[in-house]
């Protein structure tokens, strides 16, 4: 990771929570913070103190980086792009992970030229388990996307689309769905402080359980259908359970695809 970029080093653009896990991710792993270039108007105490270990912070930038990672709202980025100092040429690679805004507005504001990776990682890139989705357009070169899988496999799984309207669905349930594990999570907890157990017991147990059944999905050779199934004895507690969370009308699938629809919908719409 240390000799992973040139002299021209890398531009991170906006430091929010995603941006800040991709750098908490990066910093972990040993990427040099010399070859790091941080553009962010409200810089926390964290990110200040990178500076002693070589993080060029809130610098004016002229020469132009090897890449450059927008990592602003998606409001921001038209402001951002109009706003970067350096000569713009092909020999930057421009690196998105702003919600709903697609390749052509990019190309539009950096110019038919310019190389250009959408990317949708998610918050557990920070502590190197994040899944990232990418698709890139038509100027990236093999080299380039070489590039960006090193960066981003290093902090996680990487997954390239064909189908740039995928990324809407991938927002939805990659990029968003972390909240909604963490949800489940407070949801368990706050179940189990209701049956009388202390909060800390309740919330320990939430986690425990999700994490672990998450790294059993993840290294099972059978479908989730099929563990779930492995959990359930007949008239027991757990189908108990399912009989609620599968009701037909008003279950937690249903649940779930409204609220994955919302999401895709307001990605589409960020655009």
């Amino acid at each position: 990771m240390k000799k992973l970029f040139s002299n021209k080093g890398l531009l991170l653009c906006g430091v929010g929570k995603m941006g800040g896990a991709l750098l908490t991710g990066w910093h972990t792993e040993g990427l040099d913070l010399e070859k790091i270039s941080v553009v962010e108007p409200n810089p926390s105490k964290w990110l200040i103190s990178l500076k002693d270990l070589g993080l060029k912070l809130n610098e004016h930038i002229t020469v132009e980086p090897e890449v450059c990672v927008i990592a602003v709202k998606p409001q921001m980025v038209e402001r951002l792009l109009s706003q970067l100092s350096f000569s713009r040429t092909q020999n930057t690679l421009f690196v998105s992970i702003a919600a709903g805004i697609k390749i052509k507005k990019l190309n539009d504001l950096l110019g038919n030229r310019s190389a250009i990776i959408r990317a949708m990682p998610n918050t557990p890139v920070s502590i190197k388990k994040g899944v990232s989705c990418l698709i890139q357009n038509n100027n990236t070169s093999d080299e380039q996307m070489k590039l960006v899988e090193t960066l981003f496999s290093v902090v996680g799984k990487t997954i390239w689309l064909n189908n740039e309207n995928d990324m809407d669905a991938v927002t939805a349930i990659s990029g968003s769905g972390p909240a909604f594990v963490f949800y489940l999570i407070e949801a368990m907890a706050d179940a189990g402080i209701n049956l009388g157990l202390d909060p800390k017991l309740a919330y320990r147990l939430a986690v425990l359980t999700v994490s672990g059944a998450g790294s059993l999905a993840e290294t099972a050779k059978v479908p989730v259908n099929v563990l779930r199934e492995n959990v359930t004895s007949p008239n027991g507690t757990t189908e108990a359970a399912l009989n609620v969370l599968m009701e037909p009308n008003q279950g937690l699938s249903q649940i779930m695809r409204k609220a994955i629809f919302a999401a895709s919908n307001r990605s589409k719409n960020l655009s």
